[in-house]
C-alpha cells in the first residue's frame, strides 16, 4: 500500500459512485439467488435494500453520515438477526459481493485498486461471518 492510499479514506479514493455501482451489481445478483431471496422482506424489490447498502458502506468508508441520519446506529447484528443466516447463506453473499467488488474495481485508479480490493474483501467476509447465526 501506498502512503497515498493509507492517508486517504477508500470513499476518498472510490467515491459515493463507486460505492452505488459496486451495491448495484451486488444486487443484481441477489435478485437471481434462491438461497437468499426469501431473506428479503420486500421480496424482488431491492430499491430500499440498495439505497441502506450503499449509504452504510459510504459511511463505513469514510463519507456522509446520511445512514446514521436516516436509520441511527447500524447495528447490522440486531438488523440481521431476525433472518437465518448460517454458513450457505454467508457464502451465497460472499459469491455475490465478490464477483461485485471484481465488476466495479475498474472504476478505481489503477494504483488503488489492490489497495481497494484487499479493504474491502476483508471487511465484507469479516462483516459476513459476523452476521451468521445458525
Amino acid at each position: 500500500m501506498s502512503d497515498v492510499s493509507a492517508s486517504k479514506s477508500l470513499f476518498d479514493i472510490a467515491g459515493p459512485d463507486f460505492f452505488i455501482h459496486l451495491v448495484d451489481a451486488f444486487y443484481d445478483g441477489i435478485e437471481t439467488d434462491q438461497v437468499l431471496m426469501p431473506l428479503y422482506p420486500e421480496g424482488s424489490e431491492t430499491t430500499g435494500a440498495r439505497q441502506r447498502l450503499a449509504l452504510f458502506l459510504i459511511q463505513y468508508w469514510g463519507g456522509p453520515d446520511t445512514y446514521m441520519q436516516e436509520r441511527g446506529h447500524p447495528r447490522l447484528r440486531m438488523r440481521h438477526n431476525p433472518f437465518v443466516i448460517g454458513a450457505l447463506e454467508r457464502d451465497h453473499w460472499l459469491m455475490h459481493m465478490a464477483a461485485a467488488i471484481e465488476q466495479t474495481i475498474p472504476e478505481i485508479d489503477e494504483a488503488y485498486r489492490e489497495h481497494v480490493t484487499t479493504e474491502l474483501a476483508n471487511y465484507m467476509v469479516n462483516a459476513a461471518e459476523a452476521m451468521r447465526n445458525v
